[in-house]
């Protein structure tokens, strides 16, 4: 009888994630945070910054079914405009702080030596610098907006990435075939990119995935502090401007409170889902 072909490494590790039912409960739950805060702002062509009703109106009023907030801002149209800049920037900044610190930490696991040591030096000094610190002076000498935001968190948090990417690449560079590829004469940038990295993407897939809910909670933490864009609604904006009434109007702050943790957590089960499926040795069991 002819044996049935094993399945791709891909195609088995999907089996895996879709037997994983908290990593599917992630999964459909950022989708429905992202369609709300995608198609949302189409449905409801408001300005999330207009008075719609009486200042910290509770919720179930007629005119705001989530409530207001201090100046009588919708809460509910204010969650949908403020989810879509809370996660572009979450997003940008998580690719920003992976492509640094893949290609950084690849150079470094590649090259070894005087290479590594200067890189590895950057890293720590990244690595012992106050995180939010450096990424508040960034956004105040440039000027609070979306650009100056995403690229201040994405310059802050690259270096576990780099570490990550660092080792890995130390593990594959003196295997077989990559020895095989240098003795037909491949260039570094080949073996680099082409050879060895797609043997090292299953960890570092996990790594960005979990950056996205750290970008989320880096740019919801500006936000808090007024460093955001002023002129987009964000969920941190909506909890810092309305933090000192959370005693007396709660909504104002527990809603987008509630929104930023339910991201996270999707977030946290997706990357956790994918560590599962995309570990081999997980497979085998």
């Amino acid at each position: 009888m002819p044996v049935a072909p094993a399945p791709s490494p891909l195609v088995e590790g999907a089996r895996m994630f879709a037997r994983n039912p908290a990593a599917v409960a992630g999964l459909v739950l950022l989708l429905l945070i992202v369609v709300a805060a995608v198609i949302g702002p189409m449905v409801f062509v408001v300005d999330p910054f207009e008075i719609r009703a009486a200042p910290l109106s509770p919720p179930g009023s007629a005119d705001a079914w989530l409530g207001t907030d201090y100046l009588g801002r919708d809460v509910a149209i204010s969650l949908l405009y403020g989810g879509r800049a809370t996660l572009l920037v979450g997003a940008v900044a998580a690719l920003l702080s992976v492509l640094i610190g893949v290609t950084l930490g690849a150079l470094a696991g590649y090259y070894g030596g005087k290479v590594d040591a200067t890189i590895s030096r950057v890293t720590e000094f990244f690595q012992v610098l106050p995180a939010l610190l450096f990424a508040m002076v960034v956004v105040t000498l440039f000027s609070p907006n979306l650009l100056t935001v995403t690229l201040s968190i994405g310059l802050v948090s690259w270096t576990g990435t780099a570490r990550l990417a660092r080792a890995e690449f130390m593990k594959v560079r003196d295997m077989e075939f990559v020895r095989a590829e240098r003795s037909i004469g491949a260039g570094d940038a080949r073996i680099i990119w082409k050879v060895i990295l797609p043997n090292c993407v299953a960890p570092l897939v996990v790594s960005a995935t979990l950056a996205i809910g750290s970008a989320i909670l880096f740019e919801a933490g500006l936000s808090f502090l007024g460093l955001g864009d002023p002129n987009l609604m964000s969920w941190g904006m909506m909890i810092g401007s309305s933090r000192q009434y959370v005693l007396s109007s709660w909504w104002a702050v527990a809603i987008p409170g509630a929104a930023i943790f339910m991201t996270v957590l999707a977030v946290s089960l997706i990357g956790d889902g994918l560590n599962d499926a995309l570990n081999p040795k997980l497979r085998e069991r």
